[in-house]
């Protein structure tokens, strides 16, 4: 890979609606769950990124969020869980990026696919989702934000009304190196709390055999989270095949 391919390709990764196909799995660690600290969680998301053509000026990028968890101690007497969690799939519909800046918009489905009462809400929800960047040289900055309520499930468990907000800010420097500052902040206007965890990574563009992927770590830092959410310093991990 040549290093301008290499820097157009790093641009991509820092555009979560890029005509790029792609496959992030990413794992995440919290720990001091719960209102005696003692739980924690490690969550796997596998996340595809499909683009699909519509016309010259318009792509539709569908992005999915599949997390599986294990989770222990969330609060006193939980003991363990293991299993999917609901999947949260996007559907942007992108016009060509004019000037360096990029914005798409459309829906975005919660799928009912937990397998335990625990790692899932129960119910099935559906919302608006848009993005909006700009790319000038080797910096990236914008913000992905959605809502989400719920319309059906179960009737005994909590209606959801959820937003979310993902600034993000990044940097392709040379070899294939990208430092990335983001939070990926949600409120509960159900339970009127907020969750701002800041994540600070770092990644390098490289290949497995032939394979291009992007290998990123980082930590995170729960700014603000409810009793019953996690604290402290958290960690992240990722592995991002890349399909051209």
């Amino acid at each position: 890979m040549g290093v301008r391919a290499e820097s157009d390709v790093q641009k991509q990764l820092a555009n979560p609606v890029a005509s790029l196909t792609i496959l992030p799995i990413q794992v995440n660690y919290d720990a001091r769950i719960g209102v005696d600290r003692d739980g924690h969680r490690i969550t796997t998301n596998v996340q595809p990124v499909i683009p699909f053509k519509i016309d010259s000026d318009l792509t539709l990028v569908v992005r999915t969020i599949l997390p599986v968890t294990y989770q222990n101690d969330i609060f006193p007497g939980a003991g363990e869980q293991f299993g999917l969690g609901d999947t949260l799939q996007s559907f942007f519909f992108v016009p060509k990026t004019v000037n360096g800046v990029t914005f798409g918009a459309g829906p975005v489905v919660m799928w009912r696919t937990g397998t335990d009462s625990l790692l899932s809400s129960g119910k099935w929800g559906a919302g608006p989702t848009a993005i909006v960047l700009k790319q000038t040289g080797p910096w990236t900055a914008g913000l992905l934000s959605n809502h989400v309520w719920s319309f059906a499930g179960e009737d005994d468990r909590s209606r959801v009304s959820n937003t979310f907000l993902q600034p993000f800010l990044s940097y392709a420097a040379s070899g294939g190196w990208t430092y990335t500052l983001n939070s990926e902040t949600s409120y509960d206007w159900v339970g009127q709390h907020w969750s701002v965890p800041i994540n600070a990574m770092i990644s390098k563009l490289t290949k497995l055999g032939d394979q291009p992927v992007s290998i990123q770590a980082g930590l995170r830092y729960w700014a603000e989270s409810p009793e019953s959410g996690p604290h402290g310093v958290g960690g992240r991990l990722a592995l991002t095949f890349i399909f051209q």
